[in-house]
């Protein structure tokens, strides 16, 4: 038997795998906890797209500053040496290629690394797409953070093809599910890392695209 990682353990597993130095973005939902933890001792700058730079942890309850908040309006924590910056300057960052890593949630991705993280259907109502296009195509690189199936039915978000509208295509080089960590890569998803308990086949029967095994 095996137990799926919850929302936190997904943040937890990805915080695992930053290394000191990055200058990281991350997206609303799953991602948003992650810099809760990173190791204090190591250094990893976050940045929100609203203009601040030097996230820490999410405050303790009752010590927040209403005014300090991240792109999602969530009350956040400034580390020593952390700053605000102008909404313009930040988009630059976002945009340039100053960016190591950005970590969106997303509804589904494909085995060829498109993004769908906007709209739940291809005939649903314009919703606002927020700062992700600029993230998924601005950073160096693009992990999402989601669970590997749908609540209710159980569908895979892990495709072939997104059927969802794409927020852009051939960005993602890595997703961390509830189950799994993937690799986007030429030959499609490899298989990085599994949940304890977890068999490759067990985890195919839950997965549409075809998974590949590392090495």
């Amino acid at each position: 038997m095996f137990k799926p990682l919850d929302r936190n353990g997904i943040a937890a597993r990805i915080a695992q795998d930053i290394p000191e130095g990055w200058f990281v973005n991350l997206g609303i939902g799953i991602p948003t906890t992650v810099s809760d933890f990173v190791p204090t001792e190591r250094e990893v700058i976050f940045h929100a797209e609203n203009g601040v730079i030097g996230i820490g942890p999410a405050p303790a309850p009752g010590s927040e500053n209403p005014y300090l908040v991240n792109a999602g309006v969530q009350h956040i924590t400034l580390r020593t040496g952390g700053a605000y910056v102008h909404h313009a300057d930040s988009f630059a960052i976002a945009r340039g290629g100053h960016l190591d890593l950005c970590v969106l949630g997303a509804f589904e991705v494909s085995e060829t690394g498109d993004i769908a993280n906007w709209a739940r259907a291809a005939d649903e109502p314009v919703k606002q797409v927020g700062g992700a296009m600029d993230l998924a195509v601005g950073a160096q690189r693009l992990w999402v953070a989601m669970e590997h199936n749908t609540k209710g039915r159980g569908e895979s978000r892990i495709r072939r093809v997104c059927s969802y509208p794409l927020t852009a295509k051939g960005v993602v080089k890595r997703v961390y599910t509830d189950l799994a960590v993937l690799d986007v890569t030429p030959t499609g998803f490899v298989v990085r890392d599994m949940v304890p308990g977890l068999t490759f086949d067990a985890l195919q029967e839950r997965t549409e695209a075809k998974l590949l095994p590392a090495g």
